[in-house]
């Protein structure tokens, strides 16, 4: 047995575990190399090579930043500003977070768009009522559409940019994959829109509460004044006393400040009950602390009280632009310009702006490291192992000249219908960058033979491979998504189908009207 039917059989096997849905996903990713090396196809160095790519640093450094941006209170920020302009209603919500998804993807590509509006989507989701689950998916989808608004937005385009000019062509401007990017966005906002059913509702284990009220709501139950209650630099949260608790039998009152003497007691409840005069505390009592955030998280770290919310927790959600802020979007802007320039390689960009945004202090090393979705970055490292033998083994390219030869002599529109349904499948099984790098030398090739420009059919191959929506281990964005909207591994490609057929007619004739065949 080859290599390469090797390489299809656990291809297969992998792809049934996955839709079975009853191994974990890492558990899964870690058997598809485990299996490459056992069968032979890889070697050992070649198996687990994945894990040390240079993509799977920069998505673990993308989610530190996107910490960074929740711990310091951006994200809030930019959940009011969208869902002041944007108001409660479904359909302005979801084009306004659409449409800032796709922009920032054309900046700083899919991942870093995905990975920094996570966080975003899901406090505005909470605050408008709504479960995370019904935004989230179509975040990471218009992230996809977004890649192709610049040529900036993904490594693809750069990819079919550099091939055409190989070739003796012009490359593609800046702006130019627009044409095509500009109504994949609106057709894909329009699907989401109007076609709302097929947005799977799910309820993501572990989900935040939506804490932005959390001031007013301390103010009123305490009967305490609301004002500079939650500022960047103060805050207050509530304490339960619990059994045995070293405080038990301790008398308190309102102002008396700790041993400490960087908190004060604010307010006392006993039994539900506002407790005006001096107290001796008993298991079950309730005590509203005020003083700096650091103070409160020592407090609800101690063990001595139980805090009902924990404090770190409330001044991400209800302190917008807090400590750090300023910080994290001066390493953000010089991220997005580098990204954008190509004048670093992103996984260099990434991981200096992460370690910024530690060594400046708006993270500890164990907020970054809790930061980063350690499922996301096996899941990626295991699956690239496949996409190495994918096309090490000839297993991928085996299967696109099948496809050259079956339809190649039925005309140049029937050849971009068959490079669609290739790299369709094959983009939703290794990378869409691994896919291009498979399809384009074909997609010359196969021009030279028609006799035909190849220019069109490189551009549609990108854009094709754009449309890697109907798995979660199609794309890293897609990955990202993939925990905090609670979705499962078939949830994919209810919403991704009809959007991905919109990727195949762009290509097969949008593009031949902008490229001439």
């Amino acid at each position: 047995m080859t290599d390469a039917v090797l390489t299809l059989i656990i291809l297969g096997l992998a792809v049934v575990l996955f839709a079975v849905d009853r191994l974990p996903v890492a558990g899964v990713a870690l058997i598809v190399p485990l299996a490459l090396w056992g069968t032979g196809v890889l070697d050992l160095g070649e198996a687990v090579g994945g894990f040390g790519d240079p993509v799977v640093l920069f998505i673990a450094s993308l989610f530190v930043v996107s910490e960074a941006l929740d711990a310091s209170g951006v994200t809030a920020w930019v959940g009011n500003f969208v869902i002041e302009h944007g108001g409660q209603g479904r359909a302005r919500l979801l084009v306004v977070i659409m449409v800032t998804v796709a922009v920032l993807t054309a900046l700083i590509s899919p991942n870093g768009a995905v990975a920094a509006m996570t966080p975003v989507v899901v406090v505005i989701a909470l605050r408008s009522g709504r479960s995370p689950s019904e935004m989230l998916l179509p975040t990471a989808f218009a992230a996809h559409a977004g890649s192709l608004l610049l040529l900036t937005g993904s490594p693809v385009t750069v990819l079919a940019s550099d091939a055409i000019a190989d070739q003796g062509g012009r490359q593609l401007g800046l702006l130019d994959i627009a044409l095509i990017g500009g109504p994949l966005l609106v057709f894909t906002i329009a699907v989401v829109l109007f076609v709302p059913r097929l947005i799977p509702h799910r309820t993501a284990p572990g989900v935040l509460r939506d804490l932005g009220e959390h001031g007013a709501l301390l103010g009123r139950h305490y009967g305490v004044g609301t004002e500079d209650l939650l500022s960047k630099a103060e805050g207050a949260a509530e304490f339960i006393v619990p059994p045995r608790s070293p405080l038990v039998g301790d008398p308190v009152y309102r102002g008396m400040h700790n041993e400490a003497g960087d908190l004060v007691v604010v307010a006392i409840h006993h039994k539900g009950t506002d407790v005006q005069e001096r107290h001796s505390l008993v298991a079950g009592d309730t005590l509203l602390l005020r003083g700096p955030w650091e103070a409160l998280e020592a407090m609800a770290a101690r063990g001595e009280l139980i805090a009902v919310d924990a404090p770190e927790a409330v001044r991400r959600q209800a302190v917008p632009l807090g400590r750090g802020a300023r910080r994290t979007l001066a390493v953000l802007a010089g991220m997005v310009i580098l990204l954008a320039t190509g004048l670093v390689p992103p996984p260099v960009v990434g991981i200096v702006a992460a370690l910024l945004l530690v060594v400046l202090g708006v993270l500890s090393v164990e907020q970054a490291y809790h930061g980063i979705s350690w499922t996301t970055v096996i899941l990626v490292g295991g699956m690239l192992s496949l996409s190495a033998a994918m096309q090490s083994s000839g297993a991928a390219g085996m299967l696109a000249e099948a496809l050259v030869t079956l339809v190649g002599d039925a005309g140049p529109y029937a050849l971009l219908a068959g490079m669609f349904v290739i790299t369709a499948v094959l983009g939703q099984l290794i990378s869409n960058t691994a896919t291009a790098l498979v399809m384009i030398p074909i997609g010359i090739s196969a021009a030279e033979q028609l006799g035909v420009s190849y220019v069109p059919l490189v551009v549609a191959i990108a854009v094709f491979a754009a449309g890697a929506l109907l798995t979660p281990i199609a794309t890293p964005a897609n990955l990202m998504v993939m925990e905090a909207g609670g979705y499962r591994f078939g949830d994919y490609w209810k919403l991704g189908l009809p959007l991905l057929l919109g990727y195949g007619a762009a290509g097969i004739f949008l593009v031949p009207l902008i490229w001439p065949l």
